[in-house]
């Protein structure tokens, strides 16, 4: 659609311009009628002048960047053409000179405004490849990042599921039913651009009942939501990354604060736990981190707040515009 639109509007420009010259040419700097007008024949020259041009001579002389060369001919072009109407159209008998001075605006005006033209959508077609090149790159970074979370997460949750079965078999099928809802949200719902807010809430639901389950007795988890409205789309596996930091980097025996708030299409998420501080240097954490940075700027560019603060606790604190 974006191509048919792009050739409809050169069209449109290509006969506006005919239209207008050839009005221009005979009602405002010609004393000759239409029918006694040799200017009329000269057009149909002009116009294949025009399209060598711009089919054959610019391409050529562009792509193999021969500039100077193109300045020559073309000048070569519209002293030659100009030549001809005075002496084979016109036949008005003027000296060179006076030729050029009264007659080269009419080879030159339609080489420039088309030469111009030929360079604008050219200009065009190449920002809009670009964007392409852009967005597909966009695109591979972004399935890449996924995958780098995707196992991760579930590596996790295969763990616990293995430690109960051997401690406490009977809560095994409930943790396999998470698991089983979380495997379908990262195999097939994560390769969405953008799934809905009540899913993603949904698997970090089940991702803090595991590491509940698991760091039982060792660190004290407080979960907060306070949503509004469920009716918003978010890119997914957007805040596992922070929550799943902030208990593989927490320091034993302490506590994990998880808050997520959702107020007029707007989420604040903040997590918090006590750290080690030779942890928080490590390599893991600042990938993590760093790849999630990458994902917020390449789906949500200005319309998201990312900070870290370091003091006595590790806080992570996301504002985004859903």
């Amino acid at each position: 659609m974006k191509i048919v639109n792009k050739n409809i509007s050169q069209i449109l420009v290509h006969i506006l311009f005919w239209m207008l010259f050839v009005f221009v040419s005979l009602f405002l700097f010609s004393d000759f009628y239409w029918k006694e007008n040799p200017f009329l024949q000269y057009v149909v020259l002009l116009v294949a002048i025009v399209y060598i041009n711009n089919f054959f001579l610019l391409p050529f002389f562009v792509k193999n960047k021969l500039y100077a060369v193109y300045v020559f001919v073309f000048a070569g072009i519209s002293f030659l053409a100009t030549q001809l109407y005075c002496y084979a159209f016109a036949k008005c008998g003027c000296s060179v000179f006076k030729c050029l001075s009264d007659y080269l605006w009419q080879s030159l005006v339609p080489l420039i405004f088309f030469s111009f033209i030929w360079v604008l959508y050219r200009f065009i077609d190449e920002q809009e490849e670009v964007e392409k090149v852009k967005k597909e790159h966009a695109e591979m970074e972004l399935k890449f990042l996924k995958s780098q979370i995707n196992p991760h997460v579930l590596f996790n949750n295969l763990n616990t599921i293995y430690s109960y079965s051997i401690e406490k078999p009977n809560e095994t099928p409930e943790l396999i039913l998470m698991l089983s809802d979380n495997l379908k949200h990262v195999l097939y719902e994560s390769n969405e651009k953008t799934i809905s807010l009540e899913k993603e809430i949904q698997f970090i639901d089940n991702y803090i009942k595991f590491q509940t389950i698991r760091t039982e007795g060792v660190k004290q988890i407080y979960y907060n939501k306070n949503i509004d409205s469920f009716n918003h789309q978010i890119a997914p596996l957007l805040l596992i990354t922070i929550i799943e930091n902030a208990f593989k980097h927490s320091t034993l025996n302490s506590d994990i604060m998880v808050n997520i708030n959702v107020e007029k299409w707007v989420l604040r998420f903040t997590c918090e736990n006590d750290f080690d501080k030779q942890k928080v240097t490590s390599t893991d954490l600042k990938i993590g981190l760093q790849n999630l940075e990458k994902r917020l700027e390449l789906i949500y560019k200005d319309t998201y707040k990312f900070k870290l603060e370091k003091d006595d606790t590790f806080k992570v604190i996301l504002i985004l515009n859903l």
